[in-house]
């Protein structure tokens, strides 16, 4: 069997580590992947250590299956990057990268060891067609490759440029590497921030970390900042479990919510109140709600640690259990749900508050345009106007949203009918031998940036390649 490997992100690490660990020989691999970051993607490349991982170590494992595997990988040298108040290690992004890149090693290793093929190309694949039963892949510089099955692992788009402002000087389009983008800044100049997620996060507090002195502002259309993580505490879920999920078969939103009353009854707290601090987060004031949080980084109650990690371990199981209407449901609260599931650390959290009691930040929010004129940037919002000498775009992609780099092949894909466009973004196989790992899966988790989703569509991926074809 030949094995194509689209794309040599985390999403192909996951699917490369579970081929490494099936017993059974796979023939050839061959992963197609242009870029000098291999095995890293766009997020976990090189990058300033204030660029941290947002995310504890218990739900970054790449090993679909064993959520332990990063956390003993990274072993002793966490402990230069534990955060006393959070009590988990926050490392910089690319020391993850370094974690996927051994991962990916290691896999590759194992299935040379065992007599299989394995190759990367440093090319970029534009096109697939059946070909005699089997895929044949075209690339840009106009070789061919044949293979029995086809994953896709592409990785996710690029921030949405509202505005129009491409190509304005005084615009970056693009944050990441923060390394890149904030070389040779001037230290006092303004500078206006796109969005109030965690790229913007990380944006601001890089700025700050290397010293600047100029006004900085978070300007968005919410202007709602996301949640932050608690100290996780010894708390295992008995009600809100993968298993339970499993075996109930079909599910509603109403039946896990029920699970979730119970999870919490059984603390002695009451989902009602945890849904209306939720639901909350559109109008409360951002920074006194941060204020808020900051201070409950240690409080007992587990209602948000439940609904934070659950969503990680049990959300991607969920999802393909619920019904079109249900799943309508939650994406009316995209950005709240999103902003729950994937909160700041406590450290950038208290960070950010500095600066906004400083002065030196502010939050605006209901931003209805920017423009540059005069040689500034003007952000006219509700009720108010700023002016910057810099925009960067810090919103975040939208989910399923096809990076650029991969229009082609994906319309290449639909048109030869290997592919059918999901209603709510990205794209869904339509041939065996096809396969999606990551946000461009149209039918993927609700959360597709989740680490746990991801490796948990690389394990489903490995056992439909290694699956027989009837």
């Amino acid at each position: 069997m030949d094995i194509a490997i689209i794309g040599g992100g985390a999403a192909a690490v996951g699917l490369l580590d579970a081929l490494a660990g099936a017993a059974q020989a796979q023939g050839s691999i061959t992963v197609f992947e242009p870029s000098p970051d291999r095995w890293r993607g766009r997020p976990y490349g090189p990058d300033l250590d204030s660029v941290l991982v947002n995310v504890p170590p218990a739900i970054m494992s790449i090993r679909h299956g064993d959520p332990g595997h990063y956390s003993a990988w990274l072993g002793t040298r966490g402990e230069a990057y534990l955060d006393q108040r959070f009590g988990q290690p926050l490392v910089p992004r690319a020391l993850y990268g370094e974690y996927l890149e051994h991962t990916a090693e290691k896999a590759v290793a194992e299935l040379r060891e065992r007599g299989q093929r394995v190759e990367v190309a440093a090319a970029s694949v534009v096109g697939l067609a059946r070909s005699a039963g089997r895929l044949t892949l075209h690339t840009e510089d106009g070789s061919r490759h044949v293979a029995d099955q086809v994953a896709l692992c592409v990785g996710s788009g690029r921030p949405h440029d509202h505005y129009g402002l491409e190509g304005t000087p005084g615009f970056v389009g693009d944050p990441y590497p923060l390394a890149r983008t904030l070389d040779g800044m001037t230290p006092g100049s303004d500078v206006a921030v796109i969005g109030s997620g965690l790229t913007a996060v990380d944006v601001v507090v890089s700025l700050a970390a290397r010293g600047h002195t100029g006004r900085i502002s978070m300007v968005s259309r919410t202007g709602m900042l996301p949640h932050v993580w608690q100290r996780p505490r010894a708390h295992r879920p008995r009600h809100v479990t993968t298993e339970r999920v499993k075996a109930h078969g079909e599910i509603t939103l109403d039946w896990l919510a029920r699970l979730l009353r119970a999870e919490l009854a059984d603390a002695g707290e009451d989902l009602d109140a945890l849904l209306a601090d939720l639901r909350a987060a559109r109008t409360e004031d951002p920074v006194q709600r941060l204020r808020r949080q900051v201070e409950a980084v240690d409080a007992p109650e587990i209602g948000r640690r439940v609904l934070q990690e659950t969503s990680h371990t049990v959300g991607p199981y969920a999802w393909r259990l619920l019904a079109d209407h249900d799943k309508n449901r939650l994406r009316a609260h995209f950005r709240t749900a999103t902003s729950l599931a994937s909160p700041m650390v406590p450290v950038n959290a208290a960070r950010l508050l500095r600066l906004f009691d400083s002065g030196q930040l502010d939050p605006v929010g209901g931003v209805n345009s920017i423009e540059r004129r005069n040689g500034r940037f003007h952000v006219d919002a509700e009720g108010t106007t700023r002016t910057a000498d810099l925009v960067i775009n810090a919103v975040n992609p939208p989910p399923h949203a096809i990076p650029q780099a991969a229009v082609a092949l994906v319309n290449s894909l639909v048109a030869k009918g290997l592919a059918t466009p999901h209603p709510s973004g990205g794209v869904v196989p339509a041939a065996p031998r096809l396969h999606i790992v990551g946000d461009l899966a149209g039918d993927g988790p609700f959360i597709t940036s989740g680490i746990p989703g991801v490796a948990a569509q690389g394990a489903a991926a490995a056992r439909a390649i290694l699956a027989p074809v009837t």
